[in-house]
């Protein structure tokens, strides 16, 4: 057995003053941590990385073991994400007796004394009704707002849900949670989760991958890093941001001089370095290292093959709507989502803000519709010509929805609405969904849902179920606890939602 003495190593039956110079030297030099790293470390590293997904051939290292739990509905995600709040009166949840309550006052009855921001919390909660005529379209029938004429024709290959609700009011927190399961920043997203638990089948690009639309007008709503970050989990996992510019990933490019070979050679030999080092500690973060190394090298071929579109055919420019042609525009980034989704990318998420209307909602909410429609019509059109709607699975929504209550006076072209968690719409097509379907429902005043109440951690639960995984089992031990996307309140899967 080893003893240990001043928190050094010494051999058995040897006493410390007994080793000559150079064993007291490498004795001194051997710590309590350099043990564990090279001793018990080192024995539980195999483990530790089987666990992270970094241990196995090259065809499995990107999985954690055992997963899938079971058979997969869809194969890959694309998450438009809608930051600030759209508000489903205008865009989804047709409420017509609403005109016999203009400009009275939201009931008692129906508030039921919940929580107002401070925004609108002093003024009187005076109903606003629709500003956006609704009509029934296609063979389900769905109600679409005349503000997204384009989405209305392909109605059919949508599954609306219109009771969905949360707990934050707040922009920040409430897209936090809707994001990561949480209200408090420092766990991973949904994305994360799906590549630690599924990995990738591309080996040439991240698992996870978002794009932010270029608005042609700047936007005061900030989208924080952590929306897309790994909390806990290894860095490896989160999101890889492609940016608006010439460089869509900063430091990809080989500085100037430098031949490609040379930085091959430069990154073997970083790579023998960091594996001596990973040896001896354990840390996963350098074998993070290791791979986003490999990755970037990779990338630097990738990139500038996915984000070129001159292969594109006019066909398709006209399909995604004329803004499609300019490079970081939502409608650009549908083109490139659907790309990615070609080259089997598993998670790959849009952000498109400015949904956020307190004021001139008639204005505003026209613009981000002539933004997204006919781009997100265009590309569920586009999956579903090249086969691939079947096996990805396509989210749109936001972090909440809008109050029925005008803010401002209500009859003005100036008013808006205030956030609502308590009830919104959102819809899924492709990966394994009912098209045509609208599941649950909202009271009269579009304030509460009424029926079939889809809580964001029942919709995280549901995304993950038809990725194949369970979500009580996609689990990762951190301070002592073994946390999951959904929490430790209940979370149900909403199979009614399944084809």
């Amino acid at each position: 057995m080893w003893n240990l003495s001043q928190g050094r190593i010494v051999g058995p039956k040897m006493k410390f003053e007994d080793l000559t110079p150079a064993c007291t030297q490498a004795a001194l030099d051997m710590t309590r941590r350099h043990f564990l790293g090279r001793g018990i470390g080192a024995a539980a590293l195999t483990q530790l990385l089987a666990r992270n997904g970094l241990a196995g051939d090259a065809a499995n290292d990107s999985t954690v073991l055992g997963l899938p739990h079971f058979a997969a509905r869809a194969k890959r995600v694309i998450f438009l994400t809608q930051s600030g709040g759209p508000s489903q009166l205008e865009l989804y949840d047709e409420k017509p007796e609403l005109m016999k309550w203009a400009g009275k006052e939201l009931p008692d009855s129906v508030r039921q004394g919940q929580r107002l921001t401070t925004m609108t919390a002093s003024q009187k909660q005076l109903v606003m009704p629709s500003r956006a005529r609704f009509r029934r379209c296609g063979e389900s029938g769905a109600t679409v707002g005349e503000w997204l004429p384009h989405l209305a024709k392909v109605a059919d290959e949508l599954c609306f849900i219109k009771s969905m609700h949360t707990d934050q009011i707040n922009h920040a927190p409430a897209m936090t949670q809707f994001l990561t399961g949480n209200q408090i920043p420092g766990k991973p997203s949904i994305g994360t989760w799906v590549s630690y638990g599924l990995g990738s089948e591309n080996r040439n690009l991240p698992d996870y991958l978002v794009m932010i639309s270029k608005m042609q007008r700047p936007s005061d709503q900030p989208l924080y890093d952590h929306y897309w970050g790994s909390g806990f989990l290894p860095s490896r996992y989160q999101g890889v941001k492609l940016r608006n510019a010439r460089e869509p990933v900063l430091y990809l490019r080989d500085p100037d001089g430098v031949p490609r070979e040379l930085r091959r050679g430069m990154l073997d030999g970083l790579a023998e370095l960091n594996q001596q080092h990973l040896a001896e500690t354990g840390d996963p973060e350098i074998a993070t290292r290791i791979r986003q190394y490999e990755m970037s090298y990779r990338m630097q071929t990738s990139v500038p093959e996915l984000i070129d579109l001159s292969d594109e055919t006019d066909a398709t420019f006209q399909l995604y709507g004329p803004d499609s042609r300019r490079p970081g525009s939502y409608a650009a980034n549908c083109i490139l989502a659907r790309r990615l989704a070609e080259r089997d990318v598993r998670f790959i998420q849009l952000f498109h803000p400015d949904w956020d209307h307190h004021s001139r909602l008639p204005s505003w909410c026209t613009a981000r519709c002539r933004d997204v429609d006919q781009p997100t019509a265009g590309l569920i059109t586009d999956l579903k010509q090249r086969g691939l709607l079947n096996d990805t699975l396509v989210i749109w929504g936001g972090e909440f929805g809008r109050g029925v209550a005008g803010q401002g006076q209500w009859d003005s072209p100036e008013a808006g609405r205030d956030h609502h968690p308590r009830c919104f719409t959102m819809w899924l097509a492709g990966g394994g969904v009912k098209p045509g379907l609208t599941y649950g429902s909202t009271d009269d005043f579009s304030y509460n849902t009424a029926e079939n109440p889809v809580h964001v951690r029942d919709l995280h639960a549901t995304v993950l179920h038809l990725l194949g995984i369970d979500h009580e089992r996609l689990t990762h031990r951190f301070q002592g606890l073994d946390f999951k996307l959904t929490g430790v309140e209940p979370a149900r899967v909403v199979t009614d939602l399944f084809a």
